[in-house]
């Protein structure tokens, strides 16, 4: 039974039991409930364009796979946009679904009731807006973010061992993971050589992104540390996040403003510390490059919501 045919049902029943119910009151009913419909007609249309982004997605992942080892690295940042866009469709199908059910309730709705929903419509335009908002700060980060990876893998590619280099997108920022036999001596906080040289490269892409910030993690494994100078693993990785923040600061000039030093001792484990390997790769300093701040208080601005 549509929803037409439950207004007229209820109508008719209404009038039979007595009640009174002017047609302009039925008008602003059927009012309601055709703006009700368009409004799930409009969630069609995005739920529609969202899938055609989809497929075009997909399709371009196709393309990818038959291409180079640069192209393998933008497939893999697609395939996590891919995955973004789907938990979109299925945002888009909830709130259609949500449309419907505010449709069946009409029919039901007291005058009360009816200028509740209206509340209700008004706070979720207010809601949609800010929506867009996000949406398009997240497409331009994604945008921004896949640009930065591609450049620190290409730079990074050359002479550097894969083992001991990690870079990976993770949600709005691009973080680094450097294994610690290249960056460090064993159980210090000395900076090697080949480090010098592997942080340069990345000093050269933080310099041409002035916008965005720099965060540096030190890890260690679980395993005591037995020196003097150091009085724990909080106390090792710290002091290891902070060499390289030197190293990037005094050897290459970036600005202190915009770096952060964090220790995150033995905790956070990528792998089991019951193992050598596993060890070793809990063993690491990630560099992580992100939006600052006050950009993201702008995305809380609903002011700067498209109009």
């Amino acid at each position: 039974m549509n929803v037409n045919t439950k207004i007229f049902l209820l109508l008719f029943l209404s009038l039979s039991l007595g009640a009174c119910v002017s047609k302009k009151q039925f008008m602003l009913k059927q009012t309601e409930l055709d703006a009700a419909n368009a409004d799930i007609g409009k969630l069609g249309v995005e739920l529609s364009d969202y899938m055609n982004r989809l497929r075009a997605c997909e399709e371009e992942q196709a393309v990818l796979r038959n291409d180079s080892k640069t192209a393998q690295s933008n497939l893999q940042l697609r395939e996590e946009q891919i995955k973004d866009l789907r938990e979109q469709i299925a945002d888009i199908r909830s709130q259609r679904d949500k449309q419907l059910t505010q449709v069946d309730d009409l029919t039901t709705l007291s005058k009360s009731a009816s200028d509740n929903i209206k509340e209700t419509l008004a706070q979720l335009e207010q809601k949609d807006k800010y929506i867009r908002l996000l949406q398009a700060a997240k497409t331009r980060a994604d945008s921004i973010n896949l640009a930065l990876a591609v450049n620190l893998k290409g730079v990074l590619s050359e002479g550097i061992d894969d083992k001991d280099v990690e870079v990976k997108v993770d949600k709005t920022v691009v973080f680094i993971n450097l294994s610690d036999k290249m960056l460090f001596q064993s159980g210090s906080a000395t900076i090697t050589p080949k480090a010098s040289e592997v942080l340069g490269k990345i000093a050269k892409i933080i310099e041409s992104r002035p916008g965005l910030e720099v965060m540096v993690e030190g890890y260690t494994d679980n395993q005591p540390i037995n020196k003097p100078c150091f009085e724990d693993n909080w106390d090792l990785s710290t002091k290891r996040s902070t060499a390289v923040i030197r190293v990037l600061q005094k050897n290459y000039k970036i600005d202190p403003n915009r770096m952060i030093a964090a220790g995150r001792g033995e905790y956070n484990t990528l792998a089991s510390n019951a193992t050598a390997d596993g060890r070793a790769t809990n063993r690491r300093t990630r560099i992580i490059i992100m939006p600052k701040l006050d950009q993201f208080y702008d995305l809380l601005n609903p002011d700067l919501a498209p109009k």
